[in-house]
């Protein structure tokens, strides 16, 4: 009797070691119908927001020609390279493509935010009368304009006070190629506190208290192919 005991717990004991193990081989087992992880960003009616863009062109990112159906380089740099900046087929596009082919790292928004940032230093600059920091960044013509209007201030014995609140806005008005110089227009609309003041410091331009509204169109100009990266401002007017 204890001999059938025996054997038969062995027996159900086997059986349960069977069926565990066949249990585990196909619960570890992947037959391809299974559900992947829950991922938000590959819905695609998940909502907009970075890293989860459609395939739009990103042209701060180069694509090898014919992948994922893109199109090739030379065809999306001739007909977008400008887009927001210039319009396809105006003079301003044609000299921006010459600039590019001589200074194929050519960036117009980079310039731009270069141009803003030569702007407020030049203002500045003159405000102060720092002539070192404009001899560097103007032509010689436009620093002798410079230089001539702050001796004047000087001897008048005034003294300029200017403060920039923003600049609103920075865009291309246009483009030139003079022999190996390339010229870019900026129009900029700026927002400044400006107040000249005379030896008493009393108040006779400006005022300390209104923010002005300016407009300017400047020119920078660099010879291309050259070593030295800087563009000088070799033009100054008032903007409409």
């Amino acid at each position: 009797m204890q001999d059938s005991f025996d054997i038969t717990t062995l027996i159900f004991i086997v059986l349960a070691i069977f069926v565990i193990w066949r249990l585990r081989s196909v619960l570890g087992q992947k037959t391809g119908s299974e559900q992947p992880p829950f991922d938000p960003l590959s819905r695609r009616d998940a909502p907009l927001r970075p890293g989860n863009q459609p395939a739009e062109p990103d042209h701060n990112v180069v694509r090898l020609p014919g992948t994922n159906g893109t199109r090739p380089a030379a065809e999306v740099q001739t007909a977008e390279r400008w887009k927001g900046i210039a319009a396809p087929g105006t003079p301003m596009a044609a000299a921006l493509d010459e600039i590019a082919r001589t200074e194929p790292n050519f960036d117009a928004p980079e310039f731009l935010e270069g141009a803003k940032s030569a702007y407020e230093m030049i203002v500045s600059a003159f405000a102060v009368g720092d002539r070192k920091t404009l001899k560097d960044l103007l032509s010689r013509e436009v620093y002798e304009g410079f230089e001539r209007a702050i001796t004047e201030r000087e001897q008048r014995g005034e003294r300029v006070e200017t403060t920039f609140v923003s600049i609103d806005k920075a865009e291309m008005a246009g483009a030139e190629i003079h022999g190996k110089t390339g010229q870019v227009a900026v129009r900029f609309v700026s927002q400044l506190i400006t107040v000249t003041r005379d030896t008493s410091g009393i108040v006779v331009d400006g005022s300390p208290d209104s923010v002005a509204e300016v407009t300017d169109v400047w020119t920078f100009a660099r010879q291309l192919g050259s070593r030295d990266p800087n563009w000088q401002l070799v033009a100054t007017e008032a903007g409409q």
